[in-house]
């Protein structure tokens, strides 16, 4: 049974001499099968197998003190091409009344294994540098691009130049702040809470000049979601959050701003409620705009609703998303932006 074993077996008795053995460990460390049977297993080959580590091994397990399971060795031969990695395990046998001792030994070549295991790892290792760099990279661009947008509207002597300008440099903002929270993230994954603290303080110190009049505060749960569910629900908070700093306190008004995210099992609903002058009653201010197309499309993907409600004060948008529910994109729910 041993000497027709496709895998690489050594029978041993109790001097840990060898009894048998399979073809293929002969094959595969190039051993001569004709005077092997009989000798030391130790001093197989070119003495290569002599290690005092695994003379210990083999004899305390005999002894059944020890288990050889997954050990793992180098085996140096010059013979064998240089180093080859090995993966070790043995046996005791129960064999006749116990007096004669038999070792199973089994021994699998992992070289290959390790060595693409090592590849592997070092292409990982690259590309988290590249990544880190391209990041880098990208976080620089956007400020880069930020600081221009912003100086340009400082020089605009058009009112409304002057306000697109300042919107697309808090959009700008805002995905600054995605992208460094996201950078963050190493395990695909993204924990709601810290991610939407951060988003708020970016797009807050972007466009609160005066934080004792307005302040921004979340309310979220402890979820966790995948990295690119997050940058959908980050999108969708920061149209949401800069559309209530726009339109919800004109003059001055105090108020505050709260953005909340709870789950349950499969559905889960995003909020950003202001206490502001309330929904627009006007047809043209409620015509709906960029910010408005942009939200109806994110919930989209998303798989949700946008509802839109009076929130005495105030007003109160929602993405909801629960399962199997059937989205329309064309529902005109939705206000200007």
């Amino acid at each position: 049974m041993v000497g027709s074993s496709t895998a690489p077996l050594v029978l041993l008795d109790g001097d840990l001499n060898v009894i048998a053995a399979s073809a293929s460990f002969f094959a595969a460390f190039q051993i001569n099968p004709a005077g092997a049977v009989g000798e030391p297993f130790l001093s197989l080959g070119d003495g290569e197998w002599n290690r005092p580590r695994l003379r210990s091994l083999l004899t305390a397990t005999l002894s059944g003190t020890a288990h050889v399971d997954a050990y793992e060795m180098d085996l140096k031969s010059e013979r064998l091409g240089g180093v080859r990695s090995l993966l070790l395990n043995a046996h005791l046998l129960a064999w006749g009344d116990g007096a004669d001792l038999r070792l199973l030994l089994g021994v699998s070549d992992v070289t290959d294994a390790r060595a693409g295991e090592k590849l592997k790892d070092n292409l990982l290792r690259e590309k988290a540098i590249l990544l880190q760099e391209v990041q880098h990279r990208v976080a620089n661009s956007l400020q880069i691009i930020a600081s221009v947008i912003l100086q340009s509207a400082r020089q605009s002597r058009s009112e409304e130049t002057r306000g697109h300008l300042q919107d697309a440099h808090s959009r700008v903002m805002s995905v600054a702040a995605l992208q460094q929270q996201l950078a963050a993230s190493r395990l695909g994954e993204v924990a709601l809470k810290p991610y939407f603290d951060q988003l708020c303080v970016s797009v807050g110190a972007s466009m609160i000049r005066d934080h004792g009049q307005l302040s921004l505060h979340v309310d979220c749960d402890d979820s966790v979601v995948d990295a690119d569910i997050s940058i959908s629900l980050g999108l969708i908070v920061t149209e949401l959050v800069i559309n209530s700093l726009k339109h919800a306190y004109p003059g001055g008004r105090k108020g505050r701003i709260i953005v909340s995210y709870n789950r349950q099992g499969p559905n889960w609903t995003l909020s950003v409620a202001d206490d502001g002058v309330g929904m627009p009653t006007d047809a043209e201010s409620a015509t709906p705009g960029l910010g408005t197309s942009i939200v109806r499309a994110l919930a989209h993907q998303l798989h949700a609703r946008v509802q839109v409600a009076d929130g005495h004060p105030g007003t109160t948008v929602s993405i909801i998303h629960r399962q199997n529910s059937v989205i329309d994109l064309d529902d005109p729910t939705g206000w200007a932006v």
